[in-house]
């Protein structure tokens, strides 16, 4: 049930503990399989794909694929490159398919060529379901509404909240799934921000992770853990349960401060927003 430990995936049915984990950090294959055992079953195979935790999805699949929701990312903007992309993925993990495809990064549609090179994966039984991840919450909102995807991944933690407006009342029964991602906003949230006071403390990893996972709205909070003390911040997060109002207060108040200091653009999301610039121009299927 939701504000608990697991939740129901939106319309896709699976069955998930609401703490994902990300293979990008450098969380080992005993930190995963222990992860496994306290409710953890969303295995995002990301940007950075680090051997450790292939081993742990290897491990736990053997035996527990079943139980598992495995969800393979693709950046790519060549539609024929999809196809070749997921089923490298696959080997890896010795899988025979994928529980979600992650379209990475998009933040409009994507072209036809896009879509219907996705779909193709369900059809030949390669991916049950298609998920896209978006840092534009307009275009987050319209997926939810409209039902475009089976899961949306969009950005929120204390500092960035504007999804509780835009996005989180257009989560509907039924509708697509919800996970979110960024919980400690790059580590900013874990460091006293200027402007607050010494008083205030300073938030925990788990506390990031509760204050994400109090919001019903969210199936999954993603974690990116690179070590078995942060793999059981996250945890805990489970275990602790959903914060009161006056911690929500509290974490908005160190939210607030930290996002006075919002940093610019990366060099990578810069990248990405050029490629999408120009998806319509040029067709690179």
């Amino acid at each position: 049930m939701k504000n608990g430990k697991e939740a129901v995936l939106g319309r896709t049915g699976m069955k998930v503990g609401r703490l994902g984990v990300a293979s990008s950090y450098g969380v080992g294959a005993r930190d995963l399989e222990w992860a496994f055992e306290r409710g953890v079953n969303y295995f995002y195979w990301g940007s950075a794909r680090r051997s450790g935790f292939r081993d742990g999805v290897r491990s736990l699949s053997a035996k527990h694929r079943d139980r598992m929701v495995v969800v393979v990312q693709s950046y790519s903007r060549v539609a024929k490159l999809m196809e070749w992309s997921v089923d490298r993925a696959l080997r890896s993990l010795k899988l025979d398919s994928a529980d979600v495809l992650l379209l990475g990064w998009w933040n409009r549609q994507p072209p036809e060529r896009i879509r219907d090179s996705a779909a193709r994966l369900v059809e030949k039984g390669k991916v049950r379901c298609l998920a896209l991840s978006s840092h534009h919450r307009p275009y987050g909102a319209t997926i939810l509404e409209k039902g475009l995807f089976d899961i949306l991944h969009i950005r929120y933690n204390a500092a960035h909240r504007g999804a509780e407006k835009e996005i989180f009342p257009q989560v509907k029964k039924g509708g697509p799934g919800l996970v979110t991602y960024t919980t400690t906003r790059w580590g900013t949230l874990l460091k006293r921000p200027k402007g607050l006071p010494d008083s205030v403390p300073v938030p925990t990893a788990t506390d990031c992770y509760r204050f994400a996972l109090s919001n019903p709205a969210i199936d999954v909070v993603m974690s990116g853990p690179a070590n078995h003390d942060q793999m059981k911040s996250a945890v805990d997060a489970l275990e602790k349960g959903p914060m009161v109002e006056d911690e929500l207060t509290w974490m908005r108040k160190v939210g607030d401060a930290v996002h006075k200091q919002a940093p610019k653009a990366s060099v990578f999301s810069t990248a990405v927003a050029e490629l999408d610039r120009f998806r319509g121009d040029v067709d690179l299927s």
